[in-house]
């Protein structure tokens, strides 16, 4: 999928007027009965079933928070065609609206910025829940998964449903991420889907229930793992492209430690800089050609990568530094490109020049728990993307963009630093 694309210069996208903010509207039959036909033909060839715990519970004309993981495309049309004919709202991040604000206004979609601090946004949920009387889908990860396993999940989620005070549903798709895995350029594979619906928190539980024990709940519901899955059900991915990309998530060897080298192609991975080589096999296992592997499950060596990246940024070694095409959001006509840039990351935090000292802009190790990277965002390149209100950026290394995913780390860890100093300098004072 591609998005409207127009050169400005960065002064000429910052004096643009921002666009008006709308409350959300209520979907109507129609729109509701389109996207439903829509959905039920395209998930036919998923052979989606839902399994259902708890659901009973909730009201026919309820309204509820439905909180889904994130792997695909797919995942409004899973929940679409089976809410229907509920009406929901949906919480749509803004690149989504460019050249489509009207329709997507129309099926009840709230527009909100990727991992950017949004009052507006709780103010739409919460309208859309008390005054449209509407359920709201929300895809708390707010990212498509890298490596088949839960994105972080924001430490705000549980004080922000417990305000809500309305029932808390969760859904969760068995077999979206390996269908379509990210990495995977989003290329189809042969998996049917299986999706668990859980109505897992009553407004009685919400009222009882502290901010962190609802979080503990929700991420012990959000604790899948798409690889594990695959193997424990048995599930063949014959296609002989299921490794391409794969160095978009294992971009460190285990052996050499060389990062960038490594290489997924047809159904191999290879480390270009040592030569080692491990096979995806049809049940999602890693297999050494030569028997001598240190990982057989993506996720164990993604989690190793982070760790590396902590062991880093302890050590006051990690540095990333690029040359990159930047693009900005400002409004709901285009993505503009703007002078290019040089992004830095450090324990600092981030720090984007522009050409010619055409713009600068910091964003702090604690503005944000967490970075959007994307793989092939818009059928553009990798991309970091960091803001706040005010400045959006798309930044598209140009060498070695395969690392995108360990800048994402790097930012989650320091963070995570970043915290735990604060809170040990507040007890010391």
């Amino acid at each position: 999928m591609k998005i409207k694309i127009k050169d400005l210069t960065y002064k000429e996208v910052m004096s643009l007027p921002t666009p008006p903010h709308h409350p959300p509207k209520k979907i109507g039959p129609f729109f509701r009965t389109l996207i439903k036909c829509i959905s039920a033909s395209n998930l036919k060839k998923y052979n989606v079933t839902y399994r259902e715990s708890g659901m009973d519970r909730l009201g026919k004309k309820e309204p509820a928070i439905m909180l889904m993981n994130h792997s695909g495309f797919i995942d409004m049309q899973i929940a679409a065609n089976y809410l229907y004919p509920r009406p929901f709202s949906t919480v749509t991040t803004t690149d989504a609206y460019v050249g489509l604000a009207w329709l997507l206004r129309r099926i009840g979609c709230i527009p909100t910025q990727k991992f950017v601090a949004d009052l507006t946004l709780l103010k739409d949920i919460s309208y859309a829940l008390k005054e449209l009387k509407t359920t709201v889908l929300m895809y708390p990860e707010a990212v498509y998964s890298f490596d088949g396993t839960a994105s972080t999940l924001p430490d705000s989620l549980g004080a922000f449903v417990k305000r809500q005070k309305v029932p808390v549903i969760t859904m969760i798709a068995n077999g979206a991420f390996l269908r379509e895995p990210l990495y995977n350029m989003l290329r189809h594979r042969k998996v049917d889907l299986t999706v668990d619906v859980t109505y897992l928190l009553s407004p009685e539980d919400l009222e009882t229930l502290s901010a962190d024990e609802i979080n503990a709940r929700l991420r012990a519901v959000f604790s899948f793992d798409a690889f594990r899955w695959q193997r424990e059900n048995k599930i063949a991915i014959t296609e002989d492209f299921r490794a391409d990309g794969l160095e978009r998530v294992l971009y460190k060897c285990p052996h050499c430690m060389a990062e960038g080298k490594t290489e997924g192609k047809g159904t191999t991975l290879t480390c270009h800089a040592c030569g080692k080589v491990y096979e995806l096999t049809e049940y999602g296992e890693l297999r050494a050609t030569d028997g001598d592997g240190i990982f057989d499950h993506i996720p164990d060596w993604f989690r190793w990568e982070r760790e590396q990246v902590r062991e880093e940024l302890l050590r006051g070694e990690y540095r990333f530094e690029a040359d990159t095409d930047v693009y900005m959001m400002v409004d709901y006509k285009a993505m503009y490109r703007v002078e290019d840039g040089h992004l830095i990351h450090n324990e600092d935090g981030f720090r984007l020049l522009g050409k010619d000292g055409a713009y600068e802009y910091m964003h702090s190790p604690l503005a944000s728990y967490t970075v959007n990277s994307d793989y092939y965002f818009y059928e553009i390149s990798d991309v970091i993307s960091l803001g706040n209100k005010k400045h959006l950026f798309y930044c598209f290394p140009k060498k070695n963009a395969a690392i995108v995913a360990k800048v994402k780390l790097a930012a989650e860890e320091l963070y995570k630093i970043k915290q735990a100093e604060m809170r040990k300098g507040k007890k010391e004072s």
